[in-house]
């Protein structure tokens, strides 16, 4: 008679999932999270779900909603071991896209995917997260850490995140009272922000060991590695100073537009009006070294460079003509670089987007 023999135990750590390790996240990200507080937080981390109850001065509270990722962007964090930045990169991708509708950021989750959980490597992901959400003044609470074997490969991870708003539904930006001889105010970004880095990486792969040591003051990794900027306070602060009323005649802001994937030609035509178009000059913001290096080394004319990186500028306002000035002086002493790039005008047979 043959002796049966059991199997040996197999635990879920055996399997390549440690718990532990997820507990000692979790207490990491604990202090964190705690940071981001505001006004309308009833529960945060650490329950199966997030409470929070809009502000009470919200009269007509309109919720907004925007989720999003970081990209091949995370690729270089991985090979260059840069990992402080990229959750700030993740917040402002989402709650500068809320912000276009005139929506002040409440609160963000975010989900977090590896093969094998690095604490360390993902305390200093998480950290940027809540850094990103505390110069936002909104709440970091909640998220998933998920540990998946197999899944990625070792010392690789993948981010994405939502943020909700809320805005007063007298005072949602839909960019319908566009008009012709408003004046296109645009806003610096801090870099490449966290688009197009699929061509980036292309760019690094084909100068090889010959790559500037400086790019705008910056040591090379950090000027392409500079985190999305966040333009929530600034230009809430800006809405609030320079309202535009829908039954007015004039005055305001009317629109905004985050200039992300599509750079300037594909997002600014996404809040103009039909039948309306912007025309921007050419050369009226400059051109930084890291922009020049990326157009020069991929070989690629400006209508490519338009449309597939911020190219300087990562946040348009329109305004109406007679407040435009005003405006611009409010975001500048806010901290804000502002040029003035352009006009709207009738469409007629160009592109929604010339920049001549």
């Amino acid at each position: 008679m043959t002796q049966s023999t059991a199997p040996t135990p197999l635990s879920y750590k055996d399997a390549g999932v440690d718990i532990d390790a997820g507990d000692a996240l979790v207490e990491r990200i604990k202090p964190l999270a705690k940071k981001t507080m505001r006004e309308g937080v009833l529960a945060g981390i650490g329950g199966f779900g997030a409470l929070f109850e809009v502000p009470k001065r919200y009269k007509e509270p309109v919720l907004v909603s925007g989720t999003d990722g970081v990209g091949t962007k995370l690729k270089l964090a991985f090979e260059w071991n840069m990992h402080d930045t990229v959750g700030i990169d993740l917040v402002a991708m989402s709650v500068n896209d809320v912000l276009v509708q005139g929506a002040e950021p409440l609160f963000f989750l975010d989900y977090f995917a590896c093969g094998k959980l690095d604490v360390d490597t993902a305390a200093a992901v998480v950290g940027g997260i809540a850094k990103g959400c505390e110069l936002s003044g909104c709440a970091l609470i909640g998220g998933e850490t998920a540990e998946m074997p197999g899944m990625y490969p070792s010392g690789e991870y993948d981010l994405a995140g939502f943020a909700v708003g809320a805005v007063e539904k007298s005072k949602i930006l839909t960019g319908a009272s566009v008009a012709a001889g408003d004046v296109v105010l645009g806003l610096a970004s801090s870099g490449v922000h966290s688009n197009g880095f699929s061509l980036v990486r292309k760019c690094i792969e084909r100068a090889g060991a010959d790559t500037p040591a400086l790019l705008d003051g910056k040591p090379f990794k950090e000027a392409l590695m500079e985190p999305t900027r966040l333009y929530v306070k600034n230009v809430l602060a800006a809405l609030a100073a320079h309202p535009h009323e829908a039954d007015a005649a004039s005055g305001g802001i009317k629109a905004l537009a985050h200039i992300t994937g599509g750079g300037l030609l594909e997002n600014i035509p996404r809040v103009l009006p039909e039948g309306m178009a912007a025309h921007l000059v050419k050369g009226s913001w400059p051109q930084t070294e890291l922009f020049a290096w990326l157009q020069k080394t991929a070989g690629i004319d400006d209508i490519e460079m338009n449309r597939t990186f911020n190219n300087g500028i990562g946040m348009v306002v329109v305004v109406d003509a007679a407040a435009a000035e005003a405006c611009a002086a409010t975001l500048r002493a806010s901290g804000e670089t502002v040029y003035t790039i352009g006009r709207i005008a009738a469409k007629g047979e160009q592109a929604s987007v010339v920049v001549a």
